[in-house]
């Protein structure tokens, strides 16, 4: 870090568990920098669905560490690499990133600097706007693991439940680059928009059309896969219309828990977060079209209201401008 910078940074953070109006910004220290760390100045932070889980206290305990406040939130984030540990050669001053981090001790991105170590943290694909590559880490990952958990190939028929959701507008463009054939389950008109543009060789409209119907036409022998990230009864009906051995992926967080019928192989899982898993993600943005959908951008400042925004309908993700 040059002179110019402080010991101390902004950060929207709680001081006790609960609703969003706990978030305040207000002044903390700037993490310190492990060996094999990063510390990335931040532009944009992800605002996601488990933000709202942590910041409810939800995971309190979850990663084996305790936690402490003020709780500094925010998993996602993009941003210039200010300070890296002796360990790295990865990266370097001035190098643009993004991280897909976890709750941590040194704190979340939602914050002028955050710290993850270095297997968290990719370079920016040339694709990809800085709000782009600031919200999608995460929900990238766990669309990408998820397929792979599946073993999509060339010709297969998925439903992908949630299709205009964060993991979800990531998947139809996943899929399709696996050369699979693609029917979306949106929500709301604005999801069918998006899904279409995204690709998906047919889509219906969770809220209103009739999703079995949709899959027997799609696929007449069932379906060979589908990708969960919404559950619930709806859910539940629509993966009638897998095939007897077709396989059904759900990342772990999303609950209810699917019901699938015996004969369908449910597999519940994490999204890979390591070197390895974002370098296939870089290469599969870099092989063609690819968009991340940010349905807001909201300023710092603004983080309550970013907040409340995920209990509202919205599609793709939600941004926060941190500087």
């Amino acid at each position: 870090m040059t002179n110019a910078q402080t010991d101390t940074m902004q950060a929207a953070a709680i001081d006790r568990f609960g609703g969003a109006d706990l978030i305040t910004v207000r002044a903390v220290s700037v993490p310190k920098v492990g060996p094999s760390e990063v510390l990335i100045r931040v532009e944009v932070a992800g605002v996601a669905s488990w933000d709202a889980v942590e910041r409810e206290g939800r995971y309190d305990g979850a990663f084996g560490m305790p936690s402490t406040f003020p709780y500094v939130l925010g998993w996602d984030c993009a941003g210039a690499v200010v300070a890296v540990g002796g360990q790295v050669s990865r990266f370097k001053e001035g190098d643009r990133v993004y991280a897909a981090s976890m709750p941590l001790p040194k704190g979340g991105t939602y914050a002028t600097y955050a710290v993850t170590d270095a297997d968290n943290v990719a370079l920016i694909s040339a694709k990809l706007t800085i709000e782009q590559a600031g919200v999608m880490g995460w929900d990238a990952l766990t669309a990408l693991s998820g397929l792979e958990e599946i073993g999509i190939k060339q010709g297969d028929t998925i439903m992908i439940f949630g299709a205009s959701g964060g993991i979800g507008h990531v998947a139809i463009q996943v899929a399709k680059r696996l050369g699979a054939r693609v029917l979306a389950v949106a929500s709301g008109d604005d999801g069918v928009a998006l899904s279409q543009r995204l690709g998906a060789d047919a889509i219906v409209n969770g809220r209103k059309d009739d999703v079995l119907a949709a899959a027997r036409e799609f696929a007449a022998g069932g379906l060979d896969a589908a990708l969960v990230t919404v559950g619930g009864e709806a859910a539940d009906h629509a993966l009638t219309s897998v095939r007897d051995g077709g396989r059904v992926a759900c990342p772990h967080g999303v609950m209810p828990e699917p019901n699938v019928r015996p004969g369908v192989e449910l597999i519940r899982y994490n999204g890979a977060r390591s070197q390895h898993a974002t370098d296939k993600l870089n290469r599969l943005i870099d092989s063609g079209p690819f968009d991340v959908h940010v349905a807001r951008t909201f300023p710092f400042d603004q983080v309550v209201d970013a907040h409340r925004a995920l209990t509202t309908h919205y599609v793709g993700k939600l941004a926060l401008r941190v500087s």
